[in-house]
């Protein structure tokens, strides 16, 4: 069986799939030799002209530039750079519409051309025959040189994939599109140049074959390569019928080999390696003569030119250059310009758009020539699309899926092997534009997976993020512990203790503070000294300095010492049952007045306890000298500590009256007299009254009559009143009280009605007190005035009018002046009941 190779030399063709034969129209633009179409004024240069990315910019707005010096430079392989077509400046760098069917816009660089088209330094490859293919190759992507057959694939890249894997190089000089003549001409007026491009190309490959595949519908171009090969360059010019889209990559593989690419593959995967007649042009001026790819051969065609050919055109070259210098006439009703040929190509949105490296017809029809299909009818289900598709697909299934937006489904039907040739819409009768529909339906599965590879990047970088802090996190905490390893170390090898063992002595510490018997504490201060205790304690394990708390010590046993006082005082008061209601009634003023205002008044209230005790047993007439030595202490105490004592001074104070003898004053007079006096009382005139008060008070005492007055409604008056006392109304209570002192010192002896003066004098001392803080000593009053006056004899006075009177002038004391007052009376009121005691002993015995 012959192989491959000997079938073609003996010119076997195969045939492929579909196919058209559309109106050629190819002779009205291949009559004339090729022309350069000139240097207009400004070139627009887009970066990417090719597939794959584009370069980094290596000038800068103002620069001056040479023609073919390079204006962009990329390393990898599927990155060709841009030249600039001529000699200028680069006047900006900036958006503008690209030559592509979206009509967008793309980066851009502008050259103003100075006129002098003075070329960069060239570098030429002398021999290129002793060259390494690899060198080739590189000089090759650094000349800029994609394909020019319209697909733009970076030509450096694929003489590098098919190194070593292909045994027959093709030149596609099918050109089977429709008004397309620009590799006709160029074969025509340039063979020599192309077959030594063909030659380039072997030695780089090195084939076992090389094949030129031709169309019969050019046999000029045909003559004319015949001429300038020769039996040792090993290259078959093979002719085929025309057909379209012969000219198609796959399909001309096909045709010439027989052999079928694979879908979404390329024709290097079936060891065959195909490049266009422009491309090997364009390798022979860059190896051979050093020119990099700065224009190409564009055809100009249709009827609305005037001058039809092909024209040497700089990359760059505005199309509306061309259309004036070439009798650009437009249809006044459809005026159209097409960029590629009649099935492949595509409208521009406007003229001014630029020449790139795939560029290869300018289409400028007349109305007649190529009318515009706007009516898109239904399909019928003719099948002519699907018998005229050379890549045997099925363009109707494609085309409901893609309108449908089903690109899974797309994908499923190998939309991607669509050539979008336009067999299918040419051949549909109901003028479906089937082609625009696989554009935008590959458009959008491109962006989609561009977006699905982003986000995959994504996710990996947010992975590679978490597991780099969880690392990183990982790292610390090994690195703490080490380092409090560390610490624990030193620590014992300084005979000291960690902090865990610190922490544990101070909840021992607390513990043993807390379960101590001796000392009732609140939760707060006993967590205090606690924390503190275990605080020492740790600073003591460390070695660290102790500092000084002996002041919070001595607070501390002061606070322990008034506890103790503070329980004695309960078990007295528990050891007077008939005592319960007073004290009841005193604890009640208590828990209503304000502790922090209670100090003064309550060290004043012990030192009267006190001074009363010590004249129980032994009374001495005069008591003036014990008033100053309570308004002594009085001075002296610490109003933070005195809120406990006070307690204490008042059960003592109860005993002290208890001890009193029985006393049946009647000083109802008195008493009217006293109340009206101490609401008109002058504040600042009490001290002289004090004095005069304590001599009054003495001589009542001895005066008194012996009278039994019954006290209990008197009690329970002032019981109600105490039960009601605020902080700021203590002064009817306070009257009150002094009411009751009084009726008990009447009830001592017989009083004389001449002590009205003394208790005026009295109510004036009372006039200075601050009404703030004589809430307490208030009640403490009280409670003391009624435990007199329930030991006192049994006496029967009608004391009602007392009490009223006592009432009435209560609801007239200014509150804030009534304090002291009530304190003096009071004490007053036992000194007299001590002093009628001892005067009434001696009277009895005589009696």
């Amino acid at each position: 069986m012959l192989s491959i190779i000997e079938q073609i030399k003996q010119g076997q063709l195969w045939d492929f799939h579909g196919g058209v034969h559309p109106a050629e129209n190819k002779a009205i633009s291949n009559q004339v030799e090729l022309q350069h179409a000139g240097v207009p004024q400004q070139l627009v240069l887009p970066l990417k002209q090719h597939i794959g990315s584009r370069g980094d910019i290596i000038i800068e707005v103002g620069d001056k530039v040479l023609k073919g010096q390079p204006l962009t430079q990329g390393d990898i392989a599927m990155c060709v750079p841009v030249h600039a077509p001529t000699s200028g400046t680069v006047t900006a760098i900036e958006q503008r519409t690209i030559a592509h069917p979206s009509g967008l816009t793309d980066l851009c660089i502008v050259i103003d051309s100075d006129g002098n088209d003075q070329w960069y330094e060239q570098s030429p490859v002398v021999d290129y025959t002793s060259e390494e293919s690899a060198d080739l190759i590189e000089k090759i992507r650094l000349s800029g040189i994609a394909g020019l057959g319209g697909a733009g694939f970076p030509t450096s890249r694929k003489l590098q994939g098919g190194l070593g894997k292909v045994d027959i190089l093709i030149i596609n000089a099918a050109e089977c599109e429709p008004y397309i003549t620009a590799d006709d001409r160029l074969m025509q007026d340039y063979a020599a140049e192309v077959i030594d491009g063909i030659r380039i190309l072997r030695h780089i490959v090195k084939p076992k074959l090389t094949i030129i595949g031709i169309e019969d519908n050019k046999p000029e171009a045909i003559t004319a390569l015949e001429k300038h090969i020769t039996n040792d360059d090993h290259i078959i010019i093979r002719v085929i019928p025309t057909k379209y889209p012969s000219g198609s990559s796959k399909q001309l593989v096909k045709v010439l080999t027989g052999r079928e690419v694979p879908s979404q593959a390329r024709s290097t995967s079936v060891g065959v390696i195909v490049q266009n007649v422009g491309t090997v042009f364009a390798v022979k001026r860059a190896i051979i003569d050093g020119e990099p790819l700065i224009e190409r051969v564009v055809t100009l065609t249709g009827e609305a030119f005037q001058q039809r050919g092909n024209v040497f055109a700089r990359l760059g070259t505005p199309i509306s250059y061309l259309l004036d210098n070439y009798s650009y006439q437009p249809d006044k009703k459809y005026p159209r310009v097409i960029i590629g040929g009649s099935l492949m190509g595509f409208t521009l949105p406007h003229a001014n758009v630029p020449i790139t490296k795939v560029t290869n017809c300018i289409l400028a029809p007349k109305r007649k020539e190529l009318p515009l299909h706007t009516h898109e009818m239904a399909c019928i289900r003719c099948t002519s699309c699907a018998e005229a598709c050379p890549a045997s697909l099925l363009p109707q299934q494609l085309q409901w899926y893609a309108k449908d937006q089903d690109y899974a489904k797309c994908e499923e039907y190998n939309l991607f092997d669509c050539i979008e040739c336009g067999a299918c819409a040419y051949v549909c009768p109901s003028e479906i534009p089937l082609v625009q529909y696989y554009r935008q339906a590959k458009s959008e599965i491109t962006a989609r997976k561009q977006d699905e590879a982003n986000a995959e990047r994504a996710r990996l970088r947010f992975e590679a993020k978490n597991a780099r802090m969880e690392r990183d996190k990982a790292e610390r905490e090994n690195r703490f512990k080490k380092a409090a390893d560390d610490r624990r170390k030193e620590t014992a090898s300084s005979g000291g203790d960690d902090a865990v063992a610190a922490a544990i002595a101070r909840v021992k510490a607390k513990q043993a503070a807390e379960s101590s018997p001796d000392t009732e504490k609140k939760p707060a201060v006993a967590a205090a000294i606690a924390r503190a205790k275990a605080k020492q304690a740790a600073q003591a394990e460390k070695g660290a300095a102790v500092p000084d708390n002996t002041e919070m010590a001595k607070l501390r046993e002061e606070r322990k010492r008034l506890a103790r006082e503070r329980k004695a005082a309960q078990q007295a008061d528990a050891a007077e049952p008939d005592s319960s209601s007073n004290t009841k009634s005193s604890s009640t003023v208590e828990a209503e007045v304000d502790p922090k205002k209670a100090a003064i008044a309550a060290a004043v209230a012990r030192a009267k306890a006190r001074k009363a005790a010590q004249q129980a047993d032994t009374a001495e007439p005069d008591s003036s000298s014990n008033t100053e030595s309570a308004s002594t202490v009085e001075a002296e105490v610490d109003p933070k500590k005195a809120a406990i004592t006070a307690a204490v001074a008042r059960a003592k104070a109860r005993k002290a009256a208890q001890q009193a003898d029985t006393a049946e004053p009647d000083s109802s007079s008195n008493t009217e007299s006293t109340s009206t006096v101490e609401a008109e009382v002058d504040p600042k005139k009490a001290a002289i009254a004090a004095a005069v008060a304590h001599a009054k008070a003495r001589k009542a005492a001895q005066q008194a009559d012996t009278a039994e007055p019954d006290s209990s409604s008197n009690t329970e008056s002032a019981s109600t009143v105490e039960a009601e006392v605020d902080p700021k109304k203590a002064a009817i209570a306070a009257a009150v009280a002094r009411a009751k002192a009084r009726k008990a010192a009447q009830q001592a002896d017989a009083a004389e009605p001449d002590s009205s003066s003394n208790t005026e004098s009295a109510s004036t001392v009372e006039a200075e007190v601050d009404p703030k803080k004589a809430a307490i000593a208030a009640a403490v009053a009280r409670a003391k005035a009624r435990k007199a006056a329930q030991q006192a004899d049994t006496a029967e006075p009608d004391s009602s009018s007392n009490t009223e009177s006592a009432s009435t002038v209560e609801a007239e004391v200014d509150p804030k002046k009534a304090a002291i007052a009530a304190a003096v009376a009071r004490a007053k009121a036992r000194k007299a009941a001590q002093q009628a005691e001892k005067e009434a002993q001696p009277n009895n015995k005589d009696n």
